[in-house]
């Protein structure tokens, strides 16, 4: 068997060594509950608390600022949910074409229920034009939701830019910023967001965990009812996957200038290296406004998925840049949205490296991708 290369880590990271280890004593013999008052929960509690600074720091935000959900979804949700309740006199909603489906099947259902929703194209590259978001922001406009990096592409969108116009109109604003934590600063501080939501398994975490920050003076109201989260999120903490959070966001800002440096050149290289064997593969999204580890590669004239599949059997592990599967479905919403067709959409995978990419890695890629569409490596000068 060949030696294993995972390059879909915009679907889910390895657990770093770190975060497991800071998480092990919290499934072993600290396991009390964090709201007991008695000595077996203070040790949980206290770990919560140093976990709510770690990710705190991570965003240049304030602990109190800091709500510990179960996942991103339902960070989103929560965000998009308590922005309407706060905002209920205004009935309109502005986001964009290229939202994870988490957000957009959240969106559909409050058309449904009656709210205007604005979804906003984005360009060829996958960028979004500033006039386009100030021309949908008006005083019925309740939330401004914009990811801060596409889980497709990687590419990144203006998110500074609407939060300001938001809070021009008196709207709230949200980003998701699930592809970008780890692979770009996101510190709240630049960009002041009403909510922003994270992921632990994005940036070499737990799964079913994540974090939605709250700007200080928010009235959030809860989406789960309880004491717990300054009765902001009910339920009895996740301690060991909050602590996995916390020790993961540390790491995250530490490494994050190799992620920027070393990995960004991996990411170029295998760009390189594909388009230079295989000069008809195209770059899907903007070359330089995206994250330094997302590549999203159109393979045109192949079947995206069994190019993914025949890569699967050689021991690389993608992802396809179309939600098609073999039986039939529709092609992917974000490539589409930026005018690719049915055929290209469904030639596309996508190649998503992390801190643990190396450069064996890319070069095993490289010389296993020839053969999986079809090319004898030996015709091809890699």
């Amino acid at each position: 068997m060949m030696n294993p290369v995972y390059l879909d880590n915009a679907a889910t990271t390895r657990v770093a060594p770190e975060v497991l280890e800071a998480m092990l004593p919290f499934l072993t013999e600290v396991y009390g509950n964090p709201s007991s008052p008695h000595r077996l929960g203070e040790p949980a509690r206290r770990a919560v608390g140093i976990a709510r600074g770690q990710v705190a720091d991570f965003l240049g935000a304030a602990p109190a600022e800091i709500v510990f959900t179960g996942s991103a979804t339902e960070a989103n949700h929560t965000a998009v949910l308590g922005a309407l309740a706060i905002r209920a006199g205004r009935r309109r909603i502005v986001t964009t074409r290229v939202e994870h489906p988490a957000s957009m099947l959240l969106f559909d259902h409050l058309e449904r229920q009656g709210y205007e929703v604005v979804r906003l194209p984005v360009e060829a590259d996958g960028t979004l034009r500033f006039d386009r978001l100030a021309e949908a922001i008006d005083r019925d406009t309740a939330l401004v939701s914009v990811m801060w990096a596409n889980n497709e592409t990687g590419v990144v969108l203006p998110v500074g830019l609407a939060a300001s116009l938001a809070e021009r109109a008196g709207a709230l604003f949200h980003t998701d910023a699930v592809q970008a934590a780890g692979r770009l600063p996101v510190g709240v501080q630049k960009i002041r967001p009403d909510f922003l939501s994270l992921s632990a398994h994005k940036l070499h975490g737990p799964k079913g965990i994540g974090a939605l920050y709250v700007k200080r003076g928010v009235p959030l109201p809860p989406l789960l009812f309880g004491h717990q989260e300054r009765r902001r999120r009910g339920g009895t903490e996740n301690v060991p996957a909050i602590v996995g959070l916390g020790e993961a966001c540390r790491l995250a800002a530490d490494t994050l200038p190799d992620v920027a440096g070393r990995v960004r050149t991996l990411r170029d290289h295998l760009e390189a290296g594909v388009t230079r064997a295989l000069p008809w593969v195209r770059v899907n999204g903007h070359r330089i406004a995206r994250v330094p580890t997302t590549s999203n590669l159109c393979f045109d004239g192949q079947d995206g998925e069994a190019v993914l599949m025949r890569l699967d059997r050689a021991g690389v592990a993608v992802s396809a840049g179309s939600a098609c599967s073999a039986g039939g479905g529709e092609p992917s919403h974000v490539l589409t949205a930026m005018g690719l067709d049915a055929r290209r959409a469904g030639a596309s995978l996508r190649f998503s490296l992390s801190r643990y990419t190396t450069l064996a890695d890319i070069e095993a890629v490289l010389d296993r991708l020839p053969e999986a569409v079809g090319i004898p490596a030996a015709a091809c000068a890699l």
